[in-house]
């Protein structure tokens, strides 16, 4: 079962504080690969959650079942042009 939107968007919230603080090391020189490396994980996630937003909401518009949307895979998301 999907997570709800709720959940999604605290998902959300978590990744994009994260994201902030290593953009932070990053700005001030202090970020190791580790962080790069995080900050592109945390990139793919967010799409992610963004995807599954709106997919839930295009489901809900055409009057079906909302929680039927599934995140979908990063290869997926990754591959949406922009």
């Amino acid at each position: 079962m999907a997570a709800d939107e709720g959940q999604v968007h605290a998902r959300i919230e978590t990744l994009v504080g994260e994201e902030h603080e290593l953009w932070q090391r990053e700005a001030v020189g202090e970020a190791t690969d580790a962080d790069r490396a995080r900050l592109a994980e945390i990139k793919v996630s967010l799409d992610q959650c963004w995807d599954l937003l709106r997919r839930r909401r295009a489901l809900r518009s055409a009057g079906l079942p909302e929680d039927e949307a599934e995140p979908q895979p990063p290869e997926v998301v990754e591959r949406y042009l922009q």
